[in-house]
């Protein structure tokens, strides 16, 4: 929300609207959390289960129009007020914020994923065919012809590969810079995707994951950028970032499970060294070497953990997942507890306002009476008599918000060391059955054949 109502992309908010809430980030935001908490069965801001992607609390439409178009940004804005009453309930809830920024005009819709009545929108690939026949029912009634690429029909390169051709930049390569200047700050997969998303790109979960650049004609797959860049080595490279590269930690007394593992690492530095495996950089930037190889890097940072963390035993690894995942399961129920209580005290904190407002009126409509009675029996129930009283509200409201941030602070941690120790008795599963090594050279056996392939169609 505050991403997209940002003035400097909306002409200080002239081009944005709001439909059933607010237009400012933070009121849409506890207005759409009031509503989606009535009706789902979680709520708006609760974390995420330990598996899974939780669920969907909000959904993110953009409409791009090309710089031929000559769209001007009344007519954008016109157009997506009407695709959203075209498209949903008169009950939606809905921010509209077109961005004038860039040459491609292009509006941001977002929408609760609950109608005031409790209808639940979907956002699948059944429900984009749909929005994307009623966007373009829309542009065609406005006079403009969709993109004919999006049907299927025509090859023509648009201007921001045009460009990007012009001055011998790689629009590919922005995507690989936009993705390591981001694995610093996210937590997980999920969170870089929709960090991504949140910076305009189109992101589309299959089988593989699939990245388009803002105005870019078709999507790429991340594991043809490189293979830096595929799901595992996404994952690996967030997961073990903070722990180091180069790392050969040592002990006095090995144990069963370290001694695995410094065994098959020794035998991966050697095959890294000789090149007979496919080179699968850490840094894209950096030369390819043995300390710059993912495999390594990955077995030094597992290792790591182990001896930092006395793992003694794959038996006792399993023992501590077992407990982080309970861990995480109660930490998780005591967050939701207090963001009941917050979001009772910010709900009567916000009676409170209002019913000083309404106090403050000379003559009252028959709808601002009744919210005054509503809003006076409220603070009285919950003794909110004096300033010093709404005051002291206002700062357990505070006080409640920093505890929550804290617990999820503690509850991230608690994912992140799960998501290690279960990746580590993977791995440890991979090395006990003693393909660790044959997977390897299988991979660049593979590689080197499709090499040989290449040359030969030439």
């Amino acid at each position: 929300m505050r991403y997209i109502l940002n003035p400097d992309k909306t002409e200080d908010l002239l081009y944005t609207a709001s439909v059933n809430c607010m237009t400012d980030a933070e009121s849409a935001y506890l207005q759409m959390r009031l509503v989606y908490d009535q009706f789902a069965k979680d709520h708006f801001n609760s974390p995420p289960p330990l598996q899974g992607k939780g669920s969907v609390k909000a959904i993110h439409y953009i409409q791009s129009f090309s710089p031929d178009d000559n769209v001007t940004p009344e007519l954008a804005h016109k157009i997506a007020k009407a695709f959203l009453r075209k498209a949903f309930d008169d009950d939606v809830q809905a921010v509209i914020a077109t961005h004038v920024d860039k040459d491609h005009l292009h509006s941001h819709i977002i929408i609760n994923s609950y109608s005031l009545s409790g209808k639940k929108y979907y956002a699948n690939r059944k429900s984009l065919k749909r929005i994307r026949e009623i966007s373009d029912g829309v542009c065609k009634a406005f006079g403009l012809k969709p993109n004919p690429n999006l049907t299927g029909k025509g090859k023509s390169i648009n201007h921001k590969e045009w460009e990007h051709k012009k001055n011998g930049t790689s629009w590919k390569q922005q995507i690989r810079d936009e993705i390591d200047k981001l694995i610093p700050t996210v937590n997980s997969l999920d969170e870089l995707l929709q960090t991504l998303e949140e910076h305009g790109y189109e992101i589309k979960c299959g089988r593989f994951i699939s990245i388009r650049d803002p105005g870019q004609e078709r999507f790429v797959r991340t594991k043809t950028l490189g293979d830096e860049y595929t799901e595992d080595s996404l994952i690996i490279r967030i997961t073990y970032r903070d722990i180091g590269t180069g790392i050969s930690p040592t002990v006095d007394k090995q144990t069963k499970l370290s001694q695995a593992y410094s065994t098959v690492l020794h035998d991966v530095r050697i095959l890294a060294a000789q090149r007979k495996k496919a080179p699968c950089k850490r840094i894209v930037t950096a030369e390819y070497s043995v300390e710059n190889d993912l495999d390594v890097y990955k077995l030094s940072a597992q290792l790591a953990v182990i001896n930092k963390d006395n793992i003694k035993s794959i038996g006792d690894l399993q023992g501590r997942i077992a407990k982080l995942r309970a861990d995480y399961e109660k930490q998780r129920g005591e967050i939701n507890n207090y963001i009941d209580e917050h979001n009772r005290l910010v709900s009567l904190w916000e009676q409170a306002q209002l019913f000083g407002e309404l106090s403050a009126k000379d003559k009252l409509s028959d709808a601002e009476q009744l919210q005054l009675t509503i809003c006076r029996q409220a603070i009285e129930h919950n003794n909110i008599h004096s300033k010093a009283d709404y005051d002291q509200l206002r700062n357990q409201t505070y006080r409640l918000q920093a505890k929550i941030n804290a617990l999820k602070s503690t509850l991230e941690k608690t994912r992140q060391r799960y998501d290690v120790y279960c990746d580590i008795s993977k791995t440890y599963g991979e090395i006990s059955k003693g393909d660790y090594i044959s997977n390897l050279i299988e991979e660049e056996r593979k590689r080197l054949e499709k090499v040989k392939e290449k040359k030969q169609h030439r």
